[in-house]
């Protein structure tokens, strides 16, 4: 391995409730190298959505530097933040939100509307993230018309249309049934092997699993008393 995607040094965030000073995440370091599976766990409260959002330039650290891909992100602004999000990470979230009025190649298109991309690359794009999630036949239904899975099927493909330097997937599996679970981590699989960065917050155990190094989270630290385990 070289240097990593994701650098997170000394990281710490904190909100102001009332009198209180309220520590999410405290002192954390890590590092994410191109290519890693990794899994962050840890019970409410422990902090690995706020650091979801953090790596997914969706909020800033109060402190400490976050490297994502050469790019020190806690020196950006707004813009230069939401150009980053667009061109390096795709993000997959529990409620699929996808937009309900348009098909599905729209759906997937939308990213690179924003990222300024021609009508007919757009479409194309779109197709093919389409096939490469098993979805070439179901490209002009609407939302309504596609199951729970199908529904997070699209939403992949919208996150890997961009050709993101990373994939975060935000409980990817929390409003599905089991069999549809398992069709999504089956293609989380595949989208790893093929060389993908993927960063998968859970809470559930086996799912966790399905990642090839899982990082525990408690008191809005790395849980170093808990080993990150390295899965087969």
């Amino acid at each position: 391995m070289t240097t990593p995607i994701i650098r997170l040094e000394n990281i710490e965030k904190t909100y102001i409730m009332g009198t209180q000073k309220v520590f999410a995440l405290q002192k954390l370091n890590s590092e994410i190298f191109k290519g890693e599976y990794v899994a962050l766990m840890g019970p409410s409260g422990s902090g690995k959505s706020t650091l979801m959002n953090i790596i997914g330039c969706l909020d800033t650290p109060t402190s400490g530097t976050y490297i994502l891909n050469n790019n020190e992100v806690n020196k950006l602004n707004d813009n230069e933040l939401a150009a980053i999000r667009n061109k390096e990470i795709g993000f997959v979230f529990q409620t699929f939100n996808l937009l309900p009025r348009i098909n599905a190649l729209e759906n997937v298109a939308l990213p690179l509307i924003y990222a300024g991309i021609p009508k007919k690359e757009r479409l194309e794009r779109a197709e093919k993230a389409l096939a490469s999630v098993g979805l070439a036949d179901r490209m002009h239904h609407r939302p309504n018309e596609l199951s729970g899975g199908q529904r997070q099927r699209v939403a992949i493909a919208r996150a890997l249309v961009n050709n993101p330097s990373i994939l975060l997937a935000d409980e990817p599996t929390g409003n599905l049934d089991s069999k549809s679970s398992h069709e999504i981590l089956d293609l989380f699989d595949v989208i790893h092997q093929n060389g993908n960065t993927i960063v998968m917050v859970t809470h559930e155990e086996d799912v966790a699993m399905r990642a090839k190094r899982v990082v525990r989270m408690k008191d809005g630290r790395i849980d170093l008393g808990i080993k990150a385990e390295l899965t087969v």
